[in-house]
């Protein structure tokens, strides 16, 4: 047995030299050191001994066992320490090299219009107001002041979801909540989706977007208004763009006006794009109507105060000399990489 013992630690020494990998290295250690291995297997007959000789072979296996033991521990840490300086050369990086940039989006160029306006009127001490799309009879149409059956509904005739719950025409539904729970002064402007039954094609479609603005306060003149849309209008189309105010009817407005731009194409001499008019017809507005002042609870004989409604689409088109609405909504990237 003695020299059985000597045979087993000779053979494992030999072929942990030859250990590559941590899948040999274990096939190796259950071999020799397993429950069925060859050291337990020749301490299974020291049965067979005499009293004399068993210590001496037991204490014999033991010295093996824990050789090979030994030997299989320092084998598994140099076997981990070549596969981390193998792993480390794979995975080395060349700081060096230049990196690769992520490509950035960009805003959409309604959304980066929105934010230019967005950006005048909290200069000018104004608040953005949401409402909801989904609205009333009542805050699109009766209060302000178009009754069931007036014919002003009929170019805004739009999309209902019962008799009296329709996708909104106009944010001006906004303007009503905002004043049936603010008491004046009230400066605030209410930008969001609108859904109207219009035919797509060039310069409309049946959703687009709006911005609304509303101010109401004691000696709020139309003076007030021409020089808010004035001083907006130079902040999105430099401080040559002029307007001009021309007499208009609305139910909710009274006196009204619609505004046109000063054509940014030929200044003014006419041109295809302003139809050889020079100017370019941009928004409605006007005098908020005291009977709307009165149904939302506000003293039309103390406050005054003037509203408009802005198509962002349009101001997009005239920033950008878009000249087809449908580009807007198309998502072709080789049209919106270019802004």
């Amino acid at each position: 047995m003695r020299e059985q013992l000597k045979s087993i630690e000779a053979r494992a020494e030999e072929e942990l030299s030859k250990v590559s990998d941590s899948r040999q290295l274990e096939e190796l250690r259950v071999r020799y050191l397993g429950k069925k291995g060859e050291i337990t297997a020749i301490l299974k007959q020291m049965g067979k001994l005499s009293s004399e000789e068993r210590p001496i072979i037991g204490q014999l296996a033991n010295s093996v066992r824990a050789d090979i033991e030994k030997a299989v521990a320092e084998k598994q840490s140099q076997l981990k320490a070549a596969m981390a300086e193998q792993r480390l050369k794979a995975e080395t990086i060349d700081v060096t090299l230049p990196g690769k940039a992520p490509r950035l989006g960009r805003p959409h160029p309604l959304n980066a219009v929105l934010a230019e306006v967005e950006d005048v009127f909290l200069g000018m001490g104004f608040d953005i107001v949401e409402g909801p799309e989904v609205e009333t009879d009542y805050y699109c149409f009766e209060a302000l002041n178009m009754p069931k059956h007036h014919p002003a509904r009929d170019t805004q005739d739009t999309f209902y979801i019962n008799e009296n719950v329709l996708l909104r025409t106009q944010t001006s539904s906004v303007q009503i909540r905002t004043m049936e729970k603010t008491k004046p002064p009230i400066r605030i402007i209410s930008p969001g989706r609108v859904y109207r039954s219009d035919a797509v094609d060039a310069t409309h479609s049946p959703l687009f977007h709006q911005i609304e603005g509303l101010v109401i306060d004691k000696g709020v003149t139309m003076a007030d208004l021409k020089g808010t849309l004035e001083l907006l209008m130079k902040r999105l189309y430099g401080e040559e763009a002029k307007i001009r105010l021309r007499p208009h009817h609305f139910p909710y407005t009274e006196p009204s006006a619609e505004v046109d731009l000063m054509c940014f194409n030929c200044h003014g001499e006419g041109c295809s794009m302003c139809k050889q008019e020079g100017w370019v017809e941009l928004l409605g507005s006007g005098m908020v109507h005291p009977k709307v002042l009165a149904g939302c609870g506000i003293d039309p004989e103390v406050y005054s105060g003037f509203a408009f409604g802005i198509g962002l689409e349009r101001l997009t088109m005239g920033r950008y000399s878009i000249n087809d609405m449908r580009l807007l909504y198309e998502n072709d990237m080789r049209f919106l990489e270019q802004f």
